[in-house]
């Protein structure tokens, strides 16, 4: 896949807390407009249209995309639980490398109710169960507590049991996170935080207190990404392109291993950032710029390992000599990410897209980091899914 494909448009909505939104199908049509207004493009010029979402009905993209316009075009709806807007990112690449279109859309969009995640239907197999069971042997399960931070917390406490490493340091993500978020007017959370409001805050699960977990939230972000004989016909940006991109899944050390982070996904993100990088042809030190997975405080600590960011065992000092925002080595979730910005899971993937590609380009106003000339995106789903991207700034 040496083919370069451009990211020509992006568009978001503000993330909101559930119940001061629009409807899915508001904010996903005002997503796409935005990025098809930042492209420079109709939507008639569109010829495939990938839509995420995680909880909805069938055919969720169609009932956006049709407020858009119709133009009978294939419409796929995509659900690949918090992966879900980037599997949408890759799968709209992956029909332009291909050779397949020239002109893709990919959105995602979540319209989320109040409060933890949890299981839809109890009448079939849960799709975790696997998951559920490995953690229930590592950890334990308490069906009392909710599950997404039981799975991260024990990761967390897996790497501070090999390391010894000190609960603030995951405290300390939190306050960096909305330091980053004061920023960014599409966040839920801006206003900053202290480490002592971060560990006082209430006990969620382990060493998780309530503000090391990302909220849920409500919102919708899209990507008009095109080949470069399209880009020149029509004249439209070509400053940001797709270097590189890699999706991954489970393999039975996921589970056999004992070890709660690779159960929630650190194999898959090494795995799909050593491919994303030897395909741009760069390393980890090259890159300006993260936007990666920060659902809980702990899977932003492990993950700068994953990603070679840092190397194993070396978190704590990456976080505590700064090297993780402006200033340091590189500025991890300049957005405020997933703790401040929020998590709308189907939307989640192609915000980040779109942060970067403002970085890239120069247009990320108070956020902005100095030089940033590679990006770097992770995006992880628990079932699972892990999609590392590499972005790179032509011109």
């Amino acid at each position: 896949m040496n083919e370069k494909v451009y990211v020509t448009g992006v568009g978001m909505v503000p993330f909101v807390k559930p119940g001061t939104n629009a409807s899915y199908v508001d904010m996903g049509a005002s997503a796409v407009r935005a990025a098809l207004t930042d492209a420079g493009l109709r939507y008639e010029a569109i010829e495939q249209a990938y839509a995420g979402y995680v909880y909805g009905d069938s055919t969720v993209g169609q009932a956006m995309l049709y407020e858009v316009g119709l133009t009978g075009i294939p419409i796929i709806n995509v659900n690949n639980n918090c992966a879900t807007g980037s599997t949408a990112l890759f799968l709209a690449r992956q029909a332009i490398v291909s050779g397949a279109i020239e002109c893709a859309l990919a959105v995602g969009v979540e319209q989320m109710m109040p409060g933890p995640l949890r299981t839809i239907y109890s009448d079939r197999p849960a799709p975790l169960q696997r998951f559920l069971d490995a953690m229930a042997a590592n950890r334990g399960h308490d069906p009392g507590v909710p599950r997404a931070p039981q799975f991260f917390g024990g990761a967390g406490q897996d790497y501070l049991d090999q390391y010894g490493i000190s609960p603030d340091t995951f405290g300390r993500i939190s306050v960096k996170a909305r330091r980053h978020a004061a920023n960014n007017p599409y966040a839920v959370f801006r206003t900053q935080v202290t480490l002592e409001d971060v560990m006082a805050s209430p006990s969620v699960f382990g060493l998780l207190t309530r503000l090391q977990c990302c909220p849920p939230t409500c919102g919708a972000a899209a990507a008009v990404l095109c080949s470069k004989n399209f880009a020149h016909r029509f004249g439209l940006d070509t400053s940001v392109a797709i270097a590189a991109q890699a999706m991954t899944t489970d393999r039975p050390d996921s589970f056999d291993s004992g070890d709660m982070r690779r159960l929630v996904g650190y194999d898959m993100a090494a795995r799909a950032a050593d491919n994303a990088y030897a395909e741009a042809g760069v390393g980890p030190e090259d890159i300006q710029v993260v936007e990666l997975h920060d659902c809980f405080t702990a899977n932003e600590l492990i993950s700068y390992e994953a990603l070679r960011l840092t190397p194993p065992g070396t978190a704590e000092k990456f976080i505590l000599d700064g090297d993780n925002t402006y200033g340091g080595k590189v500025v991890t979730n300049p957005s405020g990410g997933l703790l401040s910005k929020g998590h709308p899971l189907g939307a989640t993937g192609l915000a980040q897209c779109a942060e970067l590609v403002w970085q890239l380009r120069g247009q990320a106003q108070k956020r902005q980091v100095d030089g940033a000339r590679w990006a770097l995106q992770h995006n992880l789903g628990l079932g699972g899914a892990c999609v590392v991207t590499v972005y790179e700034k032509l011109h």
